[in-house]
């Protein structure tokens, strides 16, 4: 009997290899919103695996993207990917921060001050 194609684009990989086994990150913590950069550079990034090198060819400094965006350019389920950034956390090779919190996206006085500087340009 002759296996099925494959479709495109799909993973080889069972996730539980990639996270051997886990569903939790040993001590990092990540929300769906988390900013994710990498914190090694490219040229650094050799010996790591092809999963990793993924992950950290798309966080490029300052920017970097969010687990949630991460999770859904690698085609991969959310608790995963969150044991895979926390390991990665844990070994130094991201930075993550927190999303900002809504007053500090909404402080009208912040906003005023922009406004004005903006204006003198």
């Amino acid at each position: 009997m002759a296996d099925a194609p494959r479709r495109p684009g799909r993973r080889t990989t069972r996730l539980y290899a990639l996270t051997d086994g886990r569903t939790a990150a040993a001590h990092t913590v990540l929300t769906v919103d988390t900013t994710i950069t990498a914190a090694l550079a490219p040229d650094a990034r050799g010996g790591l695996p092809t999963e990793w090198q993924a992950i950290l060819a798309m966080c490029p400094a300052p920017n970097g993207r969010a687990v949630a965006e991460l999770a859904a350019r690698m085609r991969m389920r959310l608790t995963p990917m969150t044991v895979l950034l926390g390991e990665l956390a844990d070994r130094g090779l991201i930075h993550h921060r927190p999303p900002l919190e809504g007053a500090e996206t909404s402080n009208v006085h912040l906003l005023m001050r922009i406004r004005d500087s903006l204006a003198r340009i």
